[in-house]
């Protein structure tokens, strides 16, 4: 069977946007690719971000926004998918051609049993490929069974879950290439240092039941680890695990700049945000008084 008689599998994407008048147009033509109908869920954009998707064919609705759990759950269980399968993608991403002839070949004769698919991603850092740095490319779960996925209800690291049903990981990878600069970086990383901040507080406390503390799973155990570590010691430590032990420095300058960033500015900055809360609260804040203080200090819209 030649490629152009491969039948285009049954794909409905959802893409969450807001502002995103700078990546929208290549995500779309990209997914458009395997994608049969795209919907593109936008939290109020002031740019041009609606008027170019709906410019390129993609179905766009509003909604207002609380964090990015509760928008994609609201997408799930609200948008009229028609696809046999649903694939997740964010603006600023794309898949590579090996994926995209993957999903074309793969998808049409999957297993029933199979509800969903694995991509690995990789990271386009200041124009290189983050190729080191790390054991592996991470994993996510991106593309199900309509009707087979939920997301997790968390206000960091959130993920995609499948109800039941198989799992596999797809071998080629998809694409996280932001086009913006290193002062949006910083912006939206002290965001991501608020949101994680309240959820190990907020765990520790009882507020948020599943997310940080004791008796967690997976990435949440690491993470449990982690913060038992003395606190802005463990962020020099990441960042020379990151760096040094695991090749970041292979990566060149960027590879530096990626690492000190993320690996041991974001990390720091938790911990200092972590001492200032302790500092207005206490060690063992009330969940009103930290509800409160997520409010006010850390722009958070909790209940």
């Amino acid at each position: 069977m030649t490629q152009h008689s491969i039948p285009i599998p049954q794909v409905s994407a959802i893409i969450l946007t807001f502002n995103e008048e700078r990546h929208i147009v290549r995500c779309i033509r990209n997914i458009g690719r395997i994608a049969r109908e795209i919907f593109v869920v936008d939290s109020f954009s002031s740019d041009r971000t609606c008027e170019l998707a709906e410019a390129e064919g993609a179905h766009v609705v509003q909604h207002p926004y609380i964090n990015q759990a509760q928008q994609f759950q609201w997408a799930l269980e609200n948008l009229p998918c028609s696809g046999e399968w649903v694939m997740r993608m964010d603006a600023d991403e794309y898949l590579t051609d090996g994926l995209i002839a993957e999903i074309r070949r793969k998808l049409p004769d999957m297993p029933q049993d199979v509800t969903g698919c694995y991509l690995p991603r990789d990271v386009i850092f200041l124009g290189k490929n983050m190729r080191h740095g790390r054991i592996a490319p991470p994993k996510i779960l991106r593309l199900w069974r309509r009707g087979m996925a939920y997301v997790e209800q968390r206000w960091m690291d959130e993920r995609c879950v499948v109800k039941s049903g198989r799992t596999i990981v797809l071998n080629q990878r998809f694409v996280d290439h932001n086009l913006n600069g290193l002062s949006w970086w910083t912006d939206k990383h002290n965001n991501y240092s608020n949101r994680e901040l309240a959820v190990e507080v907020g765990g520790r406390c009882g507020l948020f039941p599943g997310a940080g503390g004791n008796g967690l799973a997976g990435r949440d155990r690491k993470k449990s680890r982690y913060y038992r570590l003395p606190p802005f010691l463990r962020a020099f430590g990441y960042f020379f695990m990151r760096y040094v032990c695991l090749g970041g420095f292979l990566d060149g300058c960027p590879g530096l700049i990626w690492a000190v960033l993320q690996a041991f500015w974001y990390r720091f900055l938790i911990d200092a945000k972590m001492y200032e809360l302790e500092l207005n609260l206490g060690r063992k804040p009330s969940a009103g008084e930290l509800k409160q203080y997520m409010r006010s200090d850390l722009n958070l819209k909790v209940n």
